[in-house]
């Protein structure tokens, strides 16, 4: 889970006088003027036409393609992390091509579970970053170090709250041109699905409407949830979706998509992720890497106010499941004020079903949580994923999955 950026543009606003004024689209106004008062209509309307912005303008379209998987435990050790829980290495082939991309899952489950487990699932730079673990192998195109990213992933934490963790390489799914663990090729893309899916349907180059590789990765982690679903071991209905960053992104747009993640987090994941396109404090659309989004989102660049979208519609997409975003003071190029707004424009939504959001109208002081339905919180300290981030998410997770956990 590397950091958004490695050198910021000359351009970025960190000026909060800079910020002009700007109007946010209203996610309970169809786009014929009709204003939502329902579910039903939020359902069978407002929704599908959010969801098709995005598509059309942000993450672009994710293709039907046609999987045949083949998952294969190629390794279990019932002992793992003295005995703390089993560790299961599981290749998940989709395509019968030897040669397409897969999927090299590595799944922790607490033994301490007495029925099946909630999970977190999540994408990472390379197995063998989340623990020092020797037996735990490398994952394809990836330069992490053994144990590198220890510090965000708390394995032992997270399982003795009773929860599984299910975790994959990005790269897996399609490689970053931009770092991340992965190697640099440039045209890494088309060594991943989304090369594979444009073979598939005899096309040399993307449409300006064509997914990017937020899309890609999304579409990877439905496809995992796909195996979760088939572990005895695991409560496939109680599986929070996480990310930090650019997968924090990626978190988002899963979840939007894909209903059967029960609740979705996001960690300081900035523009294109939880924070506010027109805010253009940070990271803006001219700044994010034209790869992760579709063609057409960079018309938006300098030009946010055009954009028939914004991101507090993001995490409305979510509604009715339980979200939770997070930002860190010191890390203003993911704009902690934009994320904090985006999640008080997306209470509208919430409120429709009869839920309550953040229950504060103003960003809280530094780690001090807040919200329902909606979670919130400012962490004192960097751009990065915690040990406190994580103690929160697990709180949230508890509370929603109404869990009661002994070793807080």
């Amino acid at each position: 889970m590397a950091a958004l950026h490695s050198a910021e543009p000359p351009d970025t606003n960190y000026d909060e006088a800079k910020v002009t004024a700007y109007t946010l689209p209203d996610p309970l106004v169809c786009l014929d003027g009709q204003r939502v008062a329902d579910v039903k209509l939020w359902r069978e309307k407002r929704r599908p036409e959010i969801l098709r912005a995005f598509v059309e303008n942000v993450y672009g379209r994710t293709p039907e393609l046609k999987t045949e998987p083949r998952c294969e435990v190629t390794e279990t050790d019932r002992n793992a992390l003295g005995g703390l829980a089993t560790r299961k290495q599981v290749t998940i082939r989709l395509f019968p091509e030897a040669d397409a991309p897969r999927i090299d899952l590595l799944l922790f489950v607490p033994n301490a579970a007495t029925k099946p487990a909630p999970a977190f699932l999540s994408l990472n730079y390379g197995n063998q970053g989340v623990h020092d673990d020797p037996a735990i192998k490398p994952s394809r195109d990836t330069k992490t170090k053994r144990g590198e990213n220890a510090s965000r992933w708390p394995l032992e934490t997270i399982l003795k709250r009773g929860y599984a963790l299910a975790t994959f390489a990005g790269a897996d799914v399609e490689q970053d041109k931009h770092g991340s663990g992965t190697f640099m090729r440039p045209d890494a893309w088309r060594l991943g699905v989304r090369g594979y899916a444009l073979r598939k349907a005899g096309r040399a180059d993307r449409a300006d409407d064509d997914w990017g590789t937020i899309g890609a990765w999304a579409w990877g982690l439905s496809r995992a949830l796909d195996y979760l679903e088939t572990v005895a071991a695991i409560d496939a209905k109680k599986v929070t979706v996480i990310g930090h960053s650019r997968t924090g992104k990626t978190a988002l747009w899963a979840a939007a998509q894909d209903e059967r993640f029960a609740i979705a987090i996001s960690n300081n994941s900035g523009a294109g992720g939880a924070a506010l396109a027109r805010r253009i404090y940070g990271e803006a659309v001219t700044h994010s890497p034209e790869i992760w989004f579709c063609p057409n989102y960079r018309r938006f660049a300098r030009n946010e106010a055009a954009l028939p979208v914004d991101q507090h519609e993001l995490i409305a997409l979510i509604a009715s499941r339980p979200v939770y975003v997070a930002s860190a003071t010191e890390d203003r190029w993911a704009d902690p004020r934009g994320e904090f707004l985006s999640a008080l424009h997306a209470e509208p939504v919430y409120r429709l079903f009869g839920l309550r959001g953040l229950g504060v109208s103003e960003t809280p002081a530094a780690d001090r949580p807040v919200g329902e339905s909606i979670g919130y919180h400012l962490r004192t300290g960097k751009h990065d994923i915690t040990a406190y981030d994580w103690q929160q998410y697990l709180n949230f997770a508890d509370r929603h999955f109404k869990i009661t956990t002994k070793s807080k």
